[in-house]
């Protein structure tokens, strides 16, 4: 499965604001599921859109912050590339100051915990 693009401020606002959140040792992670507003007939029921943000409040050096932000979408990708059936979800990535000098396992760990939190909480809700 591939991940898609976050696009637009006002759904990246929205997924900010309304947006569930899950906390990584080296990662946050805010989601809602399904597709957004504009797009919901243009897309298949399954699929990850992913942005990231990082603010100046993390490291001032913006090298530094990109890499944090690659090397969390990275880990994500890597945990969803074996995943056949996940649900329409958007999300986005904030990485934690912890992501640039910690090992890659522990990130890929991180994002793994998110997939497995994700199925959790689409079960839960199909059960309603």
């Amino acid at each position: 499965m591939q991940l898609s693009s976050l696009r637009g401020r006002k759904t990246v606002e929205r997924v900010r604001h309304k947006g569930q959140c899950f906390r990584g040792q080296h990662m946050h992670v805010t989601y809602i599921l399904g597709a957004s507003r504009r797009g919901v007939a243009r897309y298949a029921p399954t699929g990850l859109f992913v942005g990231t943000a990082a603010s100046t409040k993390l490291d001032k050096s913006a090298v530094k912050r990109n890499r944090m932000r690659r090397r969390c979408r990275e880990a994500l990708r890597l945990a969803v590339k074996p995943e056949k059936t996940l649900p329409l979800c958007q999300l986005i990535i904030v990485p934690r100051s912890s992501s640039l000098q910690c090992d890659f396992e522990e990130l890929l760990k991180d994002a793994k915990a998110f997939l497995s939190h994700l199925q959790r909480h689409k079960s839960i809700i199909s059960n309603q």
